[in-house]
């Protein structure tokens, strides 16, 4: 194939790409999945929601990073799918093991939040978790992550920092 996996094969108009990426997403293409799924998330002023989560989640099932993050958001949201916070850290948890620097970013924010909430034990692990996430995502050149990482600093001790910088040195793409 001349094409990369990540492209359809280019299609002579609109409806025979719909065409080729719903037959593509039925066959159980992750990418043809994950390409449907935004199609429903993006339909202009009024987006299927609920179709849109049930091709990210055919697509997260295999792994599709991106579909991951983008299901992870929507249980936050509750968007086309019951609001569900653990299912949200669920995905956003796995795209960030895949290296999704935006699930990154957003499970290191919610990961210090959690800490602001938390008795002192269970407080140190998420501020650690939340620096080591937000410390992955700022390699990346993810947005905001290095503010936040600087943020989540100020209230560590220098132990907690080395302890996040261990996780991080350890730290491989795919591997939970």
């Amino acid at each position: 194939m001349d094409k990369p996996p990540s492209q359809p094969p280019a299609p002579h108009s609109k409806d025979s790409l719909s065409q080729t990426t719903r037959s593509l997403a039925e066959a159980g293409d992750a990418e043809a999945q994950f390409s449907l799924g935004f199609c429903f998330a993006s339909q202009g002023s009024e987006p299927d929601y609920s179709q849109a989560a049930h091709w990210y989640q055919k697509a997260a099932d295999q792994s599709h990073a991106l579909a991951q993050f983008n299901l992870g958001v929507m249980y936050d949201r509750g968007q086309g799918i019951p609001r569900d916070e653990v299912r949200s850290m669920l995905w956003l948890g796995k795209a960030a093991q895949l290296g999704d620097a935006g699930a990154q970013y957003l499970l290191g924010m919610r990961r210090n939040r959690l800490g602001l909430a938390q008795e002192p034990a269970a407080a140190l692990e998420s501020r650690i978790e939340a620096y080591k996430w937000l410390q992955l995502a700022a390699a990346q050149g993810y947005g905001s992550s290095e503010a936040g990482c600087d943020t989540v600093a100020l209230s560590m001790t220098h132990q907690e920092v080395i302890e996040s910088r261990r996780r991080i040195a350890a730290f491989v793409v795919g591997e939970a």
